[in-house]
């Protein structure tokens, strides 16, 4: 009896659904444009996360040591470094490494390469690159030094300069920026699907007041709210299948155009990202769309079925 009930809801809301025709295509072109932006949304937020990821590996703080530092105590300092938890890797520039990079990026400046070679010394210090784990870590990591008992004395000594007060203003920013993406995804992604809710239940409704006279009339013969309910919910199902089906079709260019256009900018492939989260951005698309049409023909019915 379940079943046959079943089958009778669904023939009756893809029967609703087709016969709705142009209602039925507002309601998907309004379910398209909602879907359209809030898969939009993972777009950009994709791209913003992966600006900041190449952001976050290019800052760093660096660790300056005295010219003619022993070598021993260096790797010792650094040895206590990786020992940090907030720590995520520590790479050691000797002198001698120190001044060929310096040479190799000052190849073209002809007077900086003389005066160098007429002090007959080589200036410049080792040096210890820290990367966090984090950026909000550095300021932690900074303040390391500064403990009597992290590291010995003898260390501190062969230390020139800590640059993480040089860099500080640009890992804030982006300790902001880290932070108010997040929150700002999450407060437009809320206000869409508000307002996804409340343009769907609008077209929706559209539908079942069409209906209003069968609804009615299934009322005077006794029929239950579910089976009354039940068909538009299916035609509000029905409308955001169709409409993911669509919106995975529009992305399919889209994201070809932005693969080719905004991946040396972002610093991700779009096309890339979409084939290989294809069936995650399907099913995302495909379960708003369902719960988008069904809560809205939920509600929509309401009214007609309290009369």
């Amino acid at each position: 009896m379940l079943v046959t009930h079943t089958k009778r809801i669904i023939r009756s809301g893809y029967r609703n659904f087709i016969r709705s025709g142009f209602t039925s295509l507002a309601s998907i072109l309004m379910m398209v444009i909602t879907l359209f932006v809030i898969t939009s949304l993972i777009f950009v937020q994709t791209a913003l996360q992966s600006s900041l990821n190449d952001i976050k590996e290019k800052v760093d703080v660096t660790v300056y040591f005295v010219p003619g530092a022993d070598e021993t105590a260096i790797l010792s300092v650094k040895s206590s470094l990786s020992k940090l938890p907030e720590v995520r890797d520590v790479s050691y520039t000797s002198q001698e490494e120190a001044l060929t990079q310096f040479k190799d990026k000052h190849a073209n400046d002809y007077l900086t390469l003389q005066a160098l070679d007429e002090l007959n010394s080589n200036p410049l210090g080792a040096t210890l690159n820290i990367k966090a784990k984090d950026p909000s870590q550095y300021e932690s990591i900074s303040k390391y030094f500064e403990s009597d008992n992290a590291i010995s004395k003898g260390a501190l000594n062969i230390i020139d300069k800590v640059d993480y007060h040089q860099n500080k203003i640009i890992i804030d920013r982006l300790n902001a920026i880290i932070t108010g993406a997040g929150r700002l995804g999450f407060a437009v992604s809320l206000i869409l699907i508000i307002i996804s809710i409340i343009i769907t239940f609008s077209t929706i409704r559209l539908i079942i007041y069409m209906s209003r006279e069968e609804i009615g009339v299934m009322k005077l013969v006794g029929a239950g709210s579910k089976y009354i309910r039940g068909p538009f919910m299916v035609s509000g199902m029905l409308v955001g299948v169709t409409a993911s089906l669509i919106t995975i079709l529009l992305f399919i260019p889209i994201s070809i155009w932005l693969g080719n256009q905004v991946t040396d900018f972002v610093g991700i492939n779009m096309f890339t990202y979409f084939k290989s989260n294809f069936l995650q951005l399907f099913v995302i698309m495909l379960g708003v769309g369902i719960i988008l049409g069904s809560i809205s023909s939920f509600f929509a019915i309401s009214r007609y079925l309290k009369k």
